[in-house]
């Protein structure tokens, strides 16, 4: 009875003359699934697979419990023409849709909600890239393949085969010949091998260029003559996410993302970000990350491209990295425990040129998360809190050469953290297709051990240093033993630096380890060990 009140209520009011124009707006629900709840549970589930389908399960329904009587009101209002659009955001229990300031701030006062605030439409295609648009004359395998060294990954016979990478972006050209024939198959509900979460439609061609662009570095096959791919093998799935111009927000980048993890993929390459956001879009998009590390899906994401003086007079340190790219990985290097703080699905890219030096555009760290409902890595230098290091890892990023989306057959060149984050989750397919159990954390791990070092500690401009193919995916290949026999006070241990994980990445109490399989990690030597544990 309440709700017919309320929304005859509002009825009148529009009627009556009050009624504004048509606001976009987000809601994010009171009610948030318990994450030491979900990770416990996600542990103990034997695959990658099951685990992420068990997880996109469980948050999909309790969302859907969660916004239930909200969305019986929303309906009712949809009827009576004010609300339109409606669409739920399961990884972090919100929703989106079209309404009236009138409607909106009648719903603000609603118990089960937590916060509803205008949808804010951003520039996510970073500027500051450059491109051209003739052919390539020279070398057969693109000079940023070699660089990371994934050319020696293929003659091993590990060229990305069997894994689904999901690039979320401003689509992708499906007929360029490059990549046509290792398209994700959505069948006949999803003929054109993806899916348009901005239009909302099954067609996610690009209108940009961006898109098809990083796709090419993912994967390329170089079948019209130049391999710009690191896993010319892997599958690719194609979402769009942004307008033609680029523009796009929290929600549509969340709703891709979701997307691809409803429809399996195995890890998803953002090349996108909000440049100065909102607390309260920051907040989504870190809920959203949360729940993708309990599935168990990376999502390789840029750093983005304010790092000049310029830039960062717009974009200061501690808001210098876009977001998702600000939030915490799913790894802690032993350099952040001097400030930890919690963790996400992120594995945050930087750009290096062809010498590995650190690009003028790359964002960089230090980030903060003390402004949000997380509160954790502050930042104040003269409290000597040095907040969270952004990027992990860097990757070419310079004049990288890729596929033209204007035609099916040609290239072009372009800059940017865009052009190093699809090649770093190449090198994340090879590792998969290596060894398909990898969890988040392992991933991150491995990334930033093997990577070619550029400075003597984890460093906010290039992170662990410049990611190598050859030696991930060496790595990858040995880490799924078990060693039952480890003692967790093992003496080549160091205590004080000891810590143990679940298999989602999340640091746990070892006073009260329940039954499962745990990663423990000490310092041995002048080395950083890790293996893994099983408590029966």
């Amino acid at each position: 009875m309440k709700k017919t009140l309320l929304s005859l209520l509002l009825l009148c009011c529009c009627l009556a003359g009050f009624a504004q124009e048509p606001i976009n707006v987000m809601v994010l629900m009171k009610d948030q699934y318990n994450r030491a709840e979900l990770s416990r549970k996600a542990q103990f589930i034997s695959t990658r697979t099951a685990r992420r389908d068990f997880v996109v399960k469980e948050l999909q329904t309790f969302s859907e419990a969660s916004q239930y009587d909200l969305m019986l009101t929303l309906n009712e209002l949809e009827q009576q023409g004010l609300v339109s659009s409606i669409h739920s955001l399961w990884s972090a229990n919100a929703l989106y849709f079209t309404t009236t300031e009138e409607v909106m701030q009648s719903l603000a006062e609603r118990p089960d909600i937590e916060s509803i605030t205008p949808i804010i439409e951003y520039q996510c295609i970073p500027d500051g890239y450059s491109r051209i648009d003739h052919q390539v004359l020279y070398e057969y395998i693109a000079p940023n393949i070699r660089q990371v060294n994934a050319y020696q990954v293929w003659e091993q016979g590990n060229m990305g085969q069997g894994v689904v990478v999901a690039v979320v972006d401003t689509g992708v050209n499906y007929n360029h010949v490059d990549i046509a024939s290792h398209l994700w198959d959505g069948g006949e509900e999803f003929p054109n091998h993806g899916y348009d979460v901005y239009n909302f439609d099954d067609d996610p061609m690009d209108d940009n260029g961006h898109g098809t662009h990083c796709a090419g570095i993912v994967c390329g096959d170089g079948t019209a003559w130049l391999a710009t791919g690191v896993a010319p093998e892997a599958t690719l799935m194609c979402v769009k996410s942004t307008s033609e111009e680029g523009q796009s927000g929290a929600a549509n980048i969340i709703k891709g993302m979701e997307w691809a993890v409803e429809h399996g993929c195995d890890l998803i390459s953002l090349s996108q970000g909000i440049a100065k956001a909102s607390v309260e879009d920051k907040e989504l998009m870190r809920h959203c990350c949360d729940a993708f590390l309990d599935a168990g899906i990376v999502v390789v994401a840029a750093a983005g491209n304010e790092g000049s003086a310029v830039m960062q007079n717009v974009c200061p340190i501690p808001n210098n990295v876009r977001v998702p790219g600000s939030c915490p990985p799913p790894y802690l290097d032993p350099d952040q425990m001097v400030n930890p703080g919690g963790l996400s699905c992120v594995v945050t890219v930087g750009a290096v040129d062809e010498n590995d030096t650190v690009t003028t555009f790359s964002s960089h760290g230090p980030v903060t998360w003390q402004d949000t409902e997380y509160g954790d890595y502050p930042y104040d230098t003269i409290a000597n809190e040095p907040g969270l290091i952004r990027p992990d890892v860097c990757a070419p990023g310079d004049m990288i050469w890729s596929l033209k989306y204007n035609t099916n057959n040609d290239y072009d060149y372009r800059s940017g953290t865009s052009q190093a984050t699809p090649c770093v989750a190449g090198v994340v397919a090879l590792m998969l297709h290596e060894n398909p159990e990898l969890t988040p954390a392992a991933i991150c791990q491995i990334l930033e051990e093997t990577a070619l070092k550029l400075t003597p500690t984890k460093s906010n401009l290039t992170g662990c240093g410049r990611v190598d193919a050859l030696a991930a995916v060496q790595a990858a290949a040995g880490w799924d033993a078990v060693d039952e026999s480890l003692d967790i006070s093992e003496d080549n241990f160091d205590v004080s630096t000891q810590r143990v994980f679940d298999l989602t990445g999340r640091v746990v109490n070892t006073n009260n380890l329940t039954p499962g399989i745990y990663i423990i990690q000490g310092i041995n030597g002048d080395k950083v060990k890790t293996k893994k544990i099983v408590i029966r």
